[in-house]
């Protein structure tokens, strides 16, 4: 049987209204780069990471001169043309698309275009600790805020216990097979790990970093700079 290899797949065709950019928020420039320049360099210098397949949408304007512009993207990344409405139509579209290029047993480590902030050793720490797991799993973070649970007038109408709550992060990692019938039997869920878990199973809780948060608001910008610059 032959060892199983690590892929990188990146959904990027969404276009990120909530943060009111111009241009798809994963073009938008940080630290000097596109946003998801940034991520694809990360994903690229990991030897770990066997390639690294981004999914953009068939009319995306942006790809190309990203791609042009990082000679050191040559040959570790592929463009998919294949995105979709969602994110989990574009996620399946991808490993659809790469059903010829990868193993049933191959783990993908699927991230978020605009978390910017992800490093090698978060990645090296996610393959170590996942790479035996009959399951797979994600990196996550412990809750530590108390959370409030609000009426429709906005106000506070429980407190919710936060012991045993993560806030979940990307990469999440599992086997090519799991993941692909997972999404295929989903109706409709927000990231990997929600269609695994409506198979029965449970995904592994991985600590990552606070650096690896999601660009989503306008103020969002300048922290990332800030752990990009760092």
């Amino acid at each position: 049987m032959n060892t199983p290899r690590y892929f990188a797949l990146i959904p990027a065709a969404g276009v990120g209204t909530r943060l009111g950019a111009t241009i798809p928020k994963q073009y938008m420039q940080l630290a000097g780069q596109p946003m998801l320049a940034h991520v694809l360099t990360t994903f690229a210098a990991a030897s770990l990471i066997s390639h690294v397949f981004v999914v953009v949408s068939a009319d995306d304007g942006y790809i190309a001169d990203l791609m042009a512009a990082a000679p050191h993207l040559q040959g570790r990344v592929t463009v998919l043309f294949h995105g979709g409405a969602s994110r989990q139509e574009s996620v399946l579209n991808g490993l659809q698309a790469i059903r010829q290029q990868v193993d049933e047993e191959d783990w993908i480590l699927v991230h978020d275009a605009a978390r910017p902030g992800l490093t090698q050793s978060l990645i090296q720490h996610l393959i170590t600790t996942l790479g035996g797991d009959l399951v797979g799993g994600l990196l996550a973070l412990p809750v530590v805020d108390t959370l409030k649970r609000g009426d429709q007038n906005a106000r506070v109408a429980q407190t919710v216990e936060r012991a045993a709550l993560w806030a979940a992060q990307t990469p999440q990692m599992f086997r090519y097979s799991l993941l692909t019938r997972a999404l295929i039997l989903a109706d409709a869920v927000t990231d990997e790990a929600g269609a695994v878990e409506l198979l029965g199973l449970q995904p592994r809780l991985v600590e990552g970093s606070p650096r690896n948060f999601k660009v989503t608001l306008p103020h969002d910008v300048a922290l990332a700079e800030m752990f990009l610059k760092e």
